[in-house]
């Protein structure tokens, strides 16, 4: 699948964005969750009362791809992790709310471990890439301390842009989405986002604030097995953020490789369970094949 841009969407955010993809290299490639690759890898959340569920391997994973049973080949926990933040830095990001959302960008950077990568994106009106996905975290750390709020809110837009950040490398890729108002500029559909967001191999995690939560957000992180948090305030978002990561490293990346669905383009349907237990396991839904 090729995400291309609306025509005239250069003059806006997402336009000089793009550019900046481009020029620094980072743009050469769309999402596309694909079984060209072959190997189809899929993060899984197992819960069981809100708790992770430890130990479990390849073995006690059941998967069907459109019915039909696969082979999990593995199941890891303990692998380098590439976060991006995507942070809303419009005029309503002021004061307070400013200085909390700087903290919780430290203290997620802070949780990070050796050989992790992290990428800062903002939005407004206009999109801003602070920082290329990088293991210097100091780098990611100056781009936060820059925040700054001004102008509206382009949330599909950044979304969009975040989305093919967190795709531009391999591995397990948690993009954390930050907003506290509603999307008046973006030149994207919301609609045409969440297909690409269900073509990304990026788990989203939205934390909205202020009922900000829209249909946009909660369609995104569903599409890609992440979730979605609305907050009263920013008070406690250092503690969201340092929990969002958590969850997301107890998540086991599972993998397998497609028999017996044929290798026509199109959508397929993703089920997995855990033989034998009542927990609560959450993935993406399925991803595209590429034909």
């Amino acid at each position: 699948m090729r995400a291309g841009l609306p025509p005239g969407v250069a003059t806006a955010g997402i336009g000089l964005f793009a550019a900046a993809l481009m020029t620094s290299g980072l743009g050469a490639q769309q999402p596309d969750f694909s079984s060209r690759v072959e190997v189809i890898r899929v993060d899984v959340l197992v819960t069981d009362n809100g708790k992770p569920v430890e130990g479990l391997t390849a073995a006690n994973f059941e998967l069907l791809d459109n019915g039909v049973p696969q082979t999990v080949d593995l199941a890891a926990r303990d692998e380098h992790l590439n976060v991006i933040l995507a942070l809303d830095a419009s005029g309503s990001v002021s004061g307070s709310r400013l200085d909390d959302l700087r903290q919780a960008g430290r203290s997620l950077l802070g949780g990070l471990r050796r050989g992790d990568r992290a990428g800062l994106l903002t939005f407004s009106h206009l999109i801003a890439l602070g920082s290329e996905l990088t293991s210097e975290m100091s780098r990611v750390q100056a781009a936060v301390d820059r925040l700054a709020g001004t102008g509206d809110t382009a949330l599909v837009d950044g979304t969009y842009a975040a989305l093919l950040l967190a795709e531009e490398d391999a591995g397990r890729s948690l993009l954390v989405i930050f907003s506290d108002g509603l999307d008046g500029v973006s030149w994207l559909t919301p609609e045409a986002v969440v297909g690409v967001a269900r073509r990304c191999n990026v788990v989203v995690y939205a934390v909205a604030v202020g009922g900000a939560a829209s249909p946009f957000l909660r369609d995104v992180a569903a599409a890609t097995g992440g979730r979605t948090l609305d907050l009263g305030s920013t008070k406690n978002l250092s503690a969201t953020f340092l929990e969002i990561l958590g969850e997301f490293r107890g998540r086991y990346a599972i993998s397998f490789t497609p028999k017996g669905v044929g290798r026509d383009a199109g959508w397929h349907r993703l089920q997995v369970r855990v033989k034998g237990r009542r927990v609560a396991v959450k993935a993406r839904a399925g991803y595209f094949a590429g034909g």
